[in-house]
């Protein structure tokens, strides 16, 4: 088992498993177990931790990726160098590598190629604005999501452009399939390296093969810097023209018959994009002995062809001066027989030698001819001789004149301050690829960097006096209070930055204000709606003992939601707080639903709340009339939740949907969509209709009253007639 598993490094980060093993340091995957997150820790191995080149190229790697920040680059996080252990903690990306993905897919369509393409090259732009050359594209650094996005890593042997006057090393760096010419042959390198790397890449994805290919690695970068590859299309005819012009032009063996950035190289890939059919005029096509040659021209004139090139990616023929690269290549010889023969046919006539010499003429006026016409097609205009203007903007204006000083003559138009770096170009009056004329005047304007102002000295000024003034020149202040026995309350002790120091408009300038003489407590800071990492560090600062714990909230994952401490309560140093930090996950809730029923209302109901069309809560029995007013507390989670109430009524089971409504469970409310209680009710047959009663009630007399109402009718007469029979009778007797 490695032994580097189930460390915890910094007391935060938890190796688990190992996940990639590389030339001079091993890659895990761990565990930061304060954020509670996935993360890639990259350990340098012990072999080479006490190798002064290695560490240096190790902590350039951490360097490099500092000043990088970019969706298309892998982040880093953390760094630790100790004389024991070299790590970076870094995004851990849950993916494959570009190298995977080319050899399960072989053949990537040009689609596809240009959408991983496109993402590359702007973080490379992003890269190289920073100063930072990668000088090791490959697909094993480059990891892709199950999305497509892409995301650069590995800058391990990564070296800042503008450290000027250093060559690379004394052998190249670099995987040799991909490295460029230049970086073969030991030279200096800079941002084109990349660009040629990258056409490399296009390549192997348009043809599923790279252009380059042996089992030596030396012959290797040999035909890098000497070879002509196969074209594009020869290998695979469905390549569109006007993308293998842009690969071919990134993979140019001269730096400066490349793209000169990655800007140029992404608008032709726009205008590719928008425009499959284009055809950008680097090359032309030449039918000659049944094969099509691509033909250019170098800036001196001469003229490059890529000619088709045998299975392994070398020439039919060896490349003059480095036969030692290529054993058993046969030479060419003749007896002197045959040589005798041919001089006595050459001497037995003179039409030979003046066919040969014509012959030779036309050929040379032909290839001056077609030389011219390629230049022409190239610079856009057969009698100006125009060329393409190129884009100035972020070239340091000394490196530009020296770059470009010889066609065009570039003239300093003013200097104001900007968000590029100082010196460097922000604006130029001729619009790159634009045509334009050998000494033409292209004006620009110089940047003078960002306009700073000085963090003023409000030492011992009363606080609001103090943020009013940092207000008037545009900084943002924080206020920070702790005790002082030297300073009243109320009064700054300082601030950070201090007095005296450069910022640029916008910044942060935190504020130390004094809680009084002698004063060991001090109000707690609001922490609620910080970053994790910025909590902790206000709390480290305070000196408080500090615990997280993650939990569901309605803010955003690593945001804290709560404290323990409350903000403005009074605490000491040494006391432990906690802080609530967000999973990401919302917490759940309750909303109180109200139903008022009509007092006609009759039956037995119940209501079922059916939340964004999936989860479904049910009420309780609603009986009425006994209950025309009800309450339901329904429980879920969401700010935003869509909820349909269906009521039904248990005497005949007919549903119908009561209503519509939105549930914010954060804040226990809800706001009505539509409803109709009473048209509801009607449909499900609960509504109790007073015309109704007159029509059923007689029915349910008719069976029992007619015998009473019949008996009287008979029997009244009698028992009206009998009193005055029995008065009578005892008038008489009396």
């Amino acid at each position: 088992m490695d032994k580097n598993i189930g460390k915890k490094l910094d007391g935060r980060y938890e190796i688990t498993e190992l996940i990639g093993v590389g030339g001079m340091a091993d890659v895990y995957k761990g565990t930061d177990v304060i954020d509670n997150k996935p993360v890639a820790i990259k350990i340098l191995k012990n072999e080479f931790a006490e190798n002064e080149d290695f560490l240096r190229r190790f902590r350039n790697e951490s360097k490099a990726i500092a000043v990088l920040s970019h969706p298309n680059i892998v982040k880093i996080y953390d760094v630790g160098f100790s004389d024991k252990i070299q790590y970076i903690i870094m995004e851990y990306i849950d993916g494959i590598t570009l190298k995977e993905y080319i050899e399960e897919e072989q053949v990537l369509t040009w689609k596809d190629t240009v959408h991983f393409i496109i993402q590359i090259l702007r973080a490379l732009q992003h890269a190289h604005d920073k100063g930072v050359v990668h000088r090791d594209i490959k697909p094993q650094n480059i990891m892709m999501f199950t999305d497509g996005t892409i995301k650069v890593m590995d800058f391990g042997i990564a070296k800042f452009a503008r450290e000027e006057g250093k060559t690379a090393t004394d052998q190249a760096i670099g995987s040799v399939h991909y490295i460029s010419p230049e970086q073969a042959r030991g030279d200096v390198t800079d941002e084109r390296s990349d660009i040629y790397s990258v056409g490399i890449m296009m390549y192997e994805m348009l043809t599923g093969r790279k252009p380059f290919d042996s089992d030596n690695s030396v012959a290797i970068a040999v035909m890098h810097m000497h070879d002509i590859p196969e074209r594009p299309k020869a290998v695979n005819p469905d390549i569109p023209g006007g993308l293998e012009e842009i690969v071919l032009r990134a993979m140019e063996k001269l730096p400066e018959d490349r793209y000169q950035n990655t800007s140029e190289m992404i608008e032709d890939i726009e205008a590719f994009k928008n425009n499959p059919d284009i055809s950008f005029g680097y090359y032309v096509e030449e039918d000659e002995d049944e094969n099509e040659n691509e033909i250019s021209n170098n800036v001196d004139g001469s003229t490059r062809y890529f000619e088709p090139v045998n299975a392994n990616g070398s020439d039919n023929l060896p490349s003059n001066g480095n036969q030692d690269n290529y054993d058993d290549y046969p030479t060419g010889t003749t007896s002197n027989d045959d040589a005798d023969g041919e001089e006595e046919e050459q001497r037995s006539s003179l039409v030979v030698p003046v066919l040969t010499a014509v012959t030779i003429v036309v050929i040379i006026v032909a290839v001056v001819f077609v030389a011219s016409l390629v230049k022409n097609m190239i610079t856009g205009d057969s009698n100006t001789g125009y060329s393409k203007m190129p884009s100035l903007i972020g070239m340091d204006y000394n490196e530009a004149v020296k770059k470009y000083g010889q066609k065009i003559k570039i003239v300093n138009e003013g200097t104001e301050y900007n968000e590029m770096d100082a010196d460097c170009i922000f604006q130029q009056n001729v619009e790159a690829g634009s045509k334009i004329k050998k000494g033409d005047t292209v004006k620009v304007k110089v940047s003078l960097g960002m306009k700073t102002v000085n963090v003023p000295d409000v030492t011992n000024q009363n606080y609001v006096l103090a943020q009013r003034s940092f207000t008037e020149l545009g900084l943002v202040t924080e206020k920070r209070e702790e005790s002082s026995d030297d300073f009243d309350e109320g009064q700054v002790i300082r601030t950070e930055p201090e007095a005296g120091v450069a910022v640029d408009p916008g910044s942060k300038v935190i504020l130390f204000v004094s809680i009084g003489k002698n004063a060991a407590q001090f109000k707690m800071d609001d922490l609620v709606g910080r970053k994790q990492e910025e909590a902790i560090q206000l709390c480290t600062y305070r000196g408080l003992k500090y615990v997280t714990k993650a939990g569901p909230s309605y803010e955003k994952e690593g945001i804290v939601y709560d404290q323990s401490i409350k903000a403005g309560q009074a605490t000491e140093a040494g006391t432990e707080i906690t802080i609530f930090v967000s999973n990401g996950e919302l917490p759940d809730g309750e909303v109180m639903f109200n139903l008022n029923l009509p007092e006609n209302a009759e039956g037995r109901f119940a209501l079922d709340f059916i939340m964004d069309g999936k989860s479904t809560v049910s009420s309780g029995t609603i009986i009425a009339p006994q209950m025309l007013s009800s309450s339901i507390n329904v429980h879920g989670s969401g700010e935003k939740v869509n909820v349909s109430v269906v009521l039904t009524n248990l005497n005949n089971n007919k549903t119908v949907t009561l209503g519509s409504y939105i549930f914010n469970f954060a804040k226990k409310t809800y706001t009505t969509q539509s409803e109709d209680v009473n048209g509801a009710l009607e449909s499900v047959g609960g509504i109790n209709v007073p015309t109704e009663a007159p029509t059923t009630q007689p029915p349910t007399e008719a069976p029992t009253q007619p015998p009473q109402q019949q008996q009287p009718q008979q029997t009244d007469p009698p028992q009206q007639t009998e009193p005055p029979q029995t008065q009578p009778q005892t008038d008489a007797t009396t």
